[in-house]
């Protein structure tokens, strides 16, 4: 059994221990303590410079934590890099495919760099294919590729090795309703096949409200609220949607948001440290 893996909700497929991120005197995430249950999809929410994208960069190993560590698919980050690694995948919110290839050829190419023996790469990538709805788009540029295409693309690549944590950074941005549905229910579907743990970051409160099975909610670098959505939603009030959850623990309360001063700084901020 994959490391990290478990009954629903038993074990932790990441858990973090005062995990801590500063770019000089600007602390982006503050001693972040986070247990992930296994085999859930769970969402990853707040303001723009919360700490949603340095988490996702620290958990993936992209980013150096300044102190603390985590445990991602029963791996220390720090100590065991690289195989927490080797038991992830990650879809970032760029797009990640080569458009100048084809769908098969960006899959062959994940392949080898997941070192999935020659043996199996065929099958491997017929399987991850079919199981997208993008069999007789493989032979095709990926240029060629509509958004929501492009999107089961990247997911086919970052689950070739099937991994036990999924990593998704704003998995349907930009995707019209009927892709960004489509996306959703094959990650249902891989979640349910593989015993799969999904983390997202999203800012559609749709796509949080019915994908994830439980939200936590970072502001300033903190942690200012955990609980599923129904749960949430329903200690804010009988008509209290997730608008208003998201709201209350982003302090973005007050009608008019700050100066402009204020806006052009956060906006900085955000873009320079996520």
């Amino acid at each position: 059994m994959t490391p990290g893996a478990g009954e629903a909700g038993t074990v932790p497929a990441i858990q973090t221990f005062g995990l801590t991120r500063s770019f000089g005197a600007f602390t982006a995430l503050d001693h972040l303590d986070l247990a992930v249950p296994s085999g859930r999809i769970s969402g990853l929410l707040g303001p723009n410079g919360a700490g949603k994208s340095t988490t996702i960069k620290m958990l993936t190993t992209l980013l150096e934590p300044s102190s603390g560590t985590a445990r991602v698919a029963g791996f220390d980050l720090v100590e065991e890099p690289a195989q927490v690694r080797a038991h992830i995948g990650y879809v970032p919110q760029m797009v990640s495919a080569d458009g100048a290839l084809t769908g098969w050829e960006n899959l062959l190419l994940s392949a080898r760099l997941y070192g999935i023996p020659r043996s199996e790469q065929r099958d491997r990538i017929q399987e991850a294919l079919r199981f997208m709805n993008l069999e007789p788009a493989g032979t095709k540029l990926v240029r060629t590729y509509s958004g929501g295409m492009v999107r089961r693309l990247e997911l086919a690549q970052a689950m070739l090795h099937q991994p036990a944590v999924l990593f998704l950074d704003e998995p349907t941005i930009g995707l019209d309703p009927t892709a960004r549905h489509l996306v959703w229910d094959h990650l249902r579907e891989l979640k349910g096949r593989y015993h799969l743990t999904v983390l997202i970051t999203t800012h559609d409160m749709e796509e949080a409200n019915d994908l994830c099975e439980e939200l936590t909610f970072l502001y300033q670098g903190r942690i200012a609220g955990r609980g599923d959505p129904q749960q949430l939603k329903a200690a804010l009030g009988p008509d209290a949607d997730l608008d208003d959850v998201f709201s209350h623990f982003s302090g973005t309360h007050s009608e008019e948001g700050g100066s402009l001063r204020d806006v052009q700084q956060a906006r900085a901020d955000a873009q320079q440290h996520g």
